[in-house]
């Protein structure tokens, strides 16, 4: 059976203004020392299971051009480009459709763009695992992260630790992002995992399950199968596209779905949320601090200061994030990060979309 991959590149970013932009966000960005950006890192990972003809992307037609010129190899017609974003239901069910268009059936793998994995290699032995389990009847499966803290701004999945599939379990439900004590209830258990968002099925399997839970919108994805490769492509998926539901996964198929198994992924992963992961991802200085570009500090601890060319002093900052590009500069208390995209709301209120 070939084995694929959806990559879904089509969000924004916007915790990680000002340097992710509306024309480009944060997937497209480098934050990693090594100067390769998310989506790289995201192809790259997987290419010893999957070859580069048979790697989609789903993204918008703003960014057809940077995946094409960031992935170098990729056929064009494997970017997938969305007219309107529709949550990852539709935007799942969109790429199993092409797949099944050139594949009878595939084993289907589908990641985020824009996550960090340390343990590269545990990490495919983990989608190894993943795919036994999948291969079998019709079962979809997840990856969850083991917590080791109790995270509030994650979704958690349940599993049931007595019913097992190879190195899987049996998902229970799937919970919502909890409240600081429960979260904390959730990590005592031992009996709940971080919601990752990758999953692995095959194509038959997640298309099946989608006509069941969402008729419409498989309806209305077969409209768009029908005619790939045809003159009225773009045509048919500008119409259908609009009318879908707006959905995700989650609760459109696999809150519902029978045969849903969980592996735990213990290979280093971050999801790159926000500024704040970027002291997870490299490496402070005797201060605590996480500095990149022209920067000088006096009496600074615990900070994040990222800038370019331009020279920036700081004094007496403690828990701080600072970040400076040609034309903007965020200035934000750690425990705040999470209202930058409020900064977002107000500029496009203002009509300051320059800086959007």
């Amino acid at each position: 059976m070939n084995t694929t991959a959806l990559i879904m590149a089509g969000g924004r970013g916007e915790r990680f203004w000002p340097k992710s932009r509306k024309n480009m966000p944060k997937q497209f960005l480098s934050l990693t020392d090594d100067g390769k950006t998310m989506i790289q890192l995201t192809v790259e990972r997987i290419s010893s299971l999957v070859n580069l003809e048979d790697v989609y992307v789903s993204t918008n037609k703003d960014y057809k051009d940077l995946v094409l010129k960031q992935l170098p190899g990729l056929p064009a017609q494997n970017v997938l480009c969305e007219p309107v974003g529709r949550n990852t239901a539709p935007c799942i069910g969109l790429g199993a459709m092409h797949i099944a268009q050139k594949y009878n059936d595939a084993m289907m793998f589908v990641f985020p763009s824009d996550h960090l994995i340390k343990f590269n290699k545990m990490f495919i032995r983990t989608l190894q695992d993943a795919s036994n389990v999948a291969e079998k009847d019709d079962n979809l499966v997840t990856i969850g992260i083991a917590p080791d803290y109790p995270e509030t701004g994650y979704g958690y999945i349940k599993f049931d630790p007595q019913v097992t599939e190879g190195r899987s379990y049996k998902v229970d439900r799937f919970v919502e992002k909890p409240s600081l004590e429960v979260a904390k209830e959730y990590l005592s258990s031992e009996e709940y995992l971080w919601n990752s968002g990758m999953f692995i099925w095959k194509v038959s399997s997640i298309l099946k399950n989608m006509e069941k839970y969402m008729p419409d919108t498989y309806s209305a994805l077969k409209r768009i199968q029908a005619v790939i490769g045809t003159e009225t492509e773009e045509t048919v998926l500008e119409k259908e596209f609009h009318a879908i539901q707006s959905q995700s996964i989650d609760y459109g198929i696999m809150e519902k779905a029978e045969n849903i198994y969980i592996l735990p992924g213990t290979f280093g992963w971050d999801d790159v949320g926000s500024w704040l992961a970027v002291e997870r991802i490299k490496k402070t200085n005797e201060f605590g601090n996480v500095v990149n570009g022209n920067i000088i500090t006096v009496n600074t601890h615990n900070c994040i200061i990222q800038g370019e060319n331009k020279l920036i002093a700081t004094v007496g900052l403690e828990d701080m994030i600072v970040v400076d590009t040609e034309d903007a500069t965020l200035i934000c208390a750690k425990d705040h990060a999470s209202d930058i995209k409020k900064i977002l709301e107000n500029l496009k209120i203002c009509n300051r979309e320059e800086y959007v």
